[in-house]
C-alpha cells in the first residue's frame, strides 16, 4: 500500500480553490432578502429609529421616509420599517438587480457588488 504525501495534501487543502472564487458576489436578491429579515428581526426587540434620528446619525431617507417626516403625525408613527410596504423591496427581493433608481433606498445599494 502506498504511502501519502501529507505535504501535497495539505498543499491542496490550504491553497485554496482551482478557480478563483473571490470575485464571486451574493446575488442582490439574496442581499435584500437578508436586510429585509435583518430589520424585521431588529423590530422584535423594540421600535427602529425615527426618521429624524436617522437622518441625525448621517443615513439618507428615501422618497417615501421623506413623505412620512413631513407628515404632521408622532415620532411612534415614523419609527416602522417602511419599505415593508414599498414596491421597491418587493422587486428587489424578487428581480436580480431590479429598476429601483430611488435616491437613499437601501435596496438601490445592494444592485452595486
Amino acid at each position: 500500500m502506498p504511502s501519502r504525501d501529507w505535504d501535497e495534501e495539505f498543499f491542496h487543502l490550504f491553497s485554496g480553490p482551482d478557480e478563483p472564487a473571490l470575485d464571486e458576489r451574493a446575488p442582490s436578491r439574496l442581499k435584500a432578502r437578508l436586510y429585509s429579515a435583518l430589520v424585521r428581526k431588529q423590530q422584535e426587540t423594540g421600535p427602529l429609529m425615527s426618521l429624524q434620528e436617522t437622518q441625525r446619525a448621517g443615513h439618507g431617507l428615501c422618497v417615501f421616509e421623506k413623505l412620512v417626516q413631513i407628515a404632521p403625525v408622532s415620532d411612534a408613527a415614523k419609527s416602522p420599517f417602511f419599505c415593508t410596504a414599498c414596491h421597491a423591496r418587493v422587486l428587489a427581493e424578487n428581480f436580480e438587480n431590479a429598476p429601483i433608481f430611488w435616491s437613499c433606498c437601501p435596496y438601490v445599494g445592494f444592485r452595486k457588488g
